[in-house]
């Protein structure tokens, strides 16, 4: 995995993660609060299918420079750099977590470059008028947390600096999964909030604010990965998202959590390979 530092027209830089060949490129957003570095265990399924991996930390992750004020739909940009700077063409995006609106937001954004896009246990937008169904079946740490992002800034970072890790919201079969075959978890969550939680608190805000695009405008191919019992993002969003959503497939694990669903992203990996 090669590793590299880009420098952006507005000054920032992306910390960027490369697998190289010449196989279907499949780029990989990350989770809030992770860093960037493409999913391990799901390397040997993408060694079987070919997959050449690409991932970036998120402005204030890792290496690459905060973006204040940043959308998720401005992703598309730093996502349109990256791949410019690759010479890569078309791909696909895979996205776990928070990193779910983000591949959205590529797929809306650069039809002319995304192929096709996974979210796996990922956000649906924040409405106002209906925010009391988005926050429905979060356990209530995720939900404080979200609820200060949506009072702003200064109550997300006062928030941030007194909470802690809970481990109620994760299902037996997620922590089994954390203790598992998922325990790369642990390599990228630490780093990502070795410099403070503004990598974060950047997420948070951004997720209960305008998107800077509209799921209705995904126009290419779409799955929709969720567990059933997922506690940190109810499963109610994959079901408003693939309801907004035209071209959206959704799959569903009926025992899975937010993590445990993860082992069946080897299928959804094939299913964008297929198509990138």
């Amino acid at each position: 995995m090669r590793e590299t530092d880009l420098a952006l027209a507005d000054g920032r830089s992306l910390h960027v993660y490369d697998s190289g060949g010449d196989g279907p490129v499949v780029l990989w957003h990350h989770g809030t609060p992770n860093i960037g570095t493409p999913p391990r265990p799901l390397f040997p399924a993408g060694d079987r299918l070919g997959v050449r991996w690409v991932a970036y930390d998120r402005p204030g992750y890792g290496g690459s420079g905060a973006r204040p004020g940043r959308s998720v739909g401005s992703a598309a940009e730093d996502v349109r750099a990256v791949a410019d700077a690759l010479g890569i063409g078309r791909f696909g995006v895979l996205g776990h977590s928070g990193g779910g609106p983000h591949a959205l937001a590529c797929a809306a954004l650069l039809p002319d470059r995304v192929t096709a896009a996974v979210s796996v246990s990922g956000l649906a937008p924040y409405e106002p008028e209906t925010a009391r169904d988005w926050f429905a079946g979060m356990t209530p740490s995720g939900e404080a947390g979200l609820r200060a992002a949506v009072r702003g800034r200064a109550a997300k970072e006062a928030h941030e600096a007194s909470a802690g890790y809970d481990p109620e919201m994760f299902t037996p079969a997620d922590h089994a999964a954390l203790a598992g075959d998922w325990a790369w978890f642990d390599e990228v969550v630490g780093p990502a909030l070795a410099g403070g939680p503004g990598g974060l608190v950047d997420d948070d805000l951004a997720y209960v604010a305008p998107w800077g695009f509209r799921p209705e405008e995904v126009a290419v191919p779409v799955l929709l990965l969720h567990g059933e019992r997922d506690r940190v993002v109810p499963v109610a969003h994959a079901h408003r998202l693939a309801a907004r959503c035209p071209a959206a497939e959704l799959r569903l694990g009926a025992a899975d959590g937010h993590l445990s669903v993860l082992r069946e992203a080897g299928a959804a990996l094939e299913w964008l390979a297929g198509r990138a």
